[in-house]
């Protein structure tokens, strides 16, 4: 498929369910203003006059998959807290299907909170706990995954990994085994933790930091020789078809067997990277699951990535921003 027509390409998104599995969080904002120091210690005392929580990590790529048009399965394992509670209430007031996530008394649903003043970070805290599931949730979340394979019939399956437990070699390999089976194409998002145990995946998203982390290697950014060479030599050991890595300021490559593409970065008054890689492995999926060529799944995710960063926060893609702006910048070559 080409995507001369950006209006064809929204109906190929449209309605594609898509299984999201891997560690979901709750993004939690304290916004105020500091205007004194603590008589306690030598620190800025916030007085907070905003809070607001939003869907983070997993759950943000399935806010994503929404915002494109597609229809996102979410599939995780949260704690059985008030924290939980309050991640179902978000998902389902975004119009989300909360029926796929579990809930452990073993487990503490993740929460990051980030307290900021005049547009600066000055501090985040996190709840949570990062290990591995245990036997009965581990036994318990494959067979929901594999319920949810078989019932809904997922377009493609993302892992997302934010290395907070729910993802780990086993259950990588038995959802990309499962996959296979059912013809269904994979992507994944990785962490530093499970870096080479994403095996078999079709489309493998890392950022500039874990791609060196991973691999235990240095590269400067602009190196494109070195960049390829690292991306032939993942695709080869781990049975991949593309490699997409996201350059920040340098924009993205993506790598094949054979070739490589790179994608400068738009330029853009960026207020907030957080968030960015989210809306990139979601766009870049539903790209994959629609046929593109490799050059077309670069090219959009990275536009629907930088649309993010000129937002506060976390937020999913704009799907009318993405349009318009494909409709103007869309290169006269591009899918040829």
């Amino acid at each position: 498929m080409k995507i001369e027509n950006t209006d064809q390409l929204f109906r190929c998104f449209s309605g594609k369910k898509v299984l999201i599995i891997g560690d979901v969080m709750i993004d939690s904002y304290m916004w105020g203003h500091v205007d004194r120091i603590s008589p306690e210690a030598p620190i800025p005392v916030a007085s907070i006059n905003k809070r607001e929580n939003c869907l983070g990590g997993a759950s943000n790529v399935a806010s994503n998959i929404k915002s494109l048009g597609a229809v996102p399965l979410t599939c995780s394992v949260i704690g059985n807290d008030a924290n939980a509670l309050e991640f179902i209430r978000l998902l389902e007031n975004d119009g989300m299907d909360s029926s796929h996530i579990l809930k452990s008394g073993g487990r503490k649903t993740s929460v990051k909170t980030r307290i900021i003043s005049s547009g600066q970070h000055l501090l985040r805290v996190d709840e949570e706990n990062t290990d591995a599931l245990n036997k009965t949730e581990f036994t318990s979340f494959t067979r929901k995954i594999e319920e949810v394979i078989n019932t809904e019939k997922p377009a493609a399956i993302i892992f997302e990994d934010y290395d907070k437990g729910v993802l780990s070699p086993e259950l990588i390999s038995f959802v990309v085994e499962l996959a296979h089976k059912h013809h269904i194409p994979t992507t994944a998002d990785p962490k530093q933790k499970h870096f080479l145990a994403y095996q078999g995946v079709d489309l493998f998203k890392p950022n500039y930091h874990e791609m060196k982390t991973g691999l235990k290697t240095e590269f400067p950014r602009d190196n494109l020789s070195a960049i390829q060479g690292l991306g032939t030599k993942l695709i080869k050991d781990m049975g991949l078809k593309y490699v997409l890595l996201t350059l920040a300021e340098a924009g993205c490559v993506i790598i094949s067997r054979d070739a490589m593409h790179q994608v400068p970065a738009e330029i853009r008054d960026i207020s907030d990277i957080s968030g960015a890689g989210d809306t990139v492995i979601a766009t870049a999926t539903l790209c994959l699951t629609c046929g593109l060529g490799m050059k077309d799944i670069a090219y959009v995710s990275n536009l629907a990535g930088g649309l993010v960063c000129e937002y506060s926060g976390v937020v999913p893609v704009n799907k009318t921003e993405l349009i318009n702006e494909l409709k103007e910048k869309l290169p006269a070559d591009l899918s040829k």
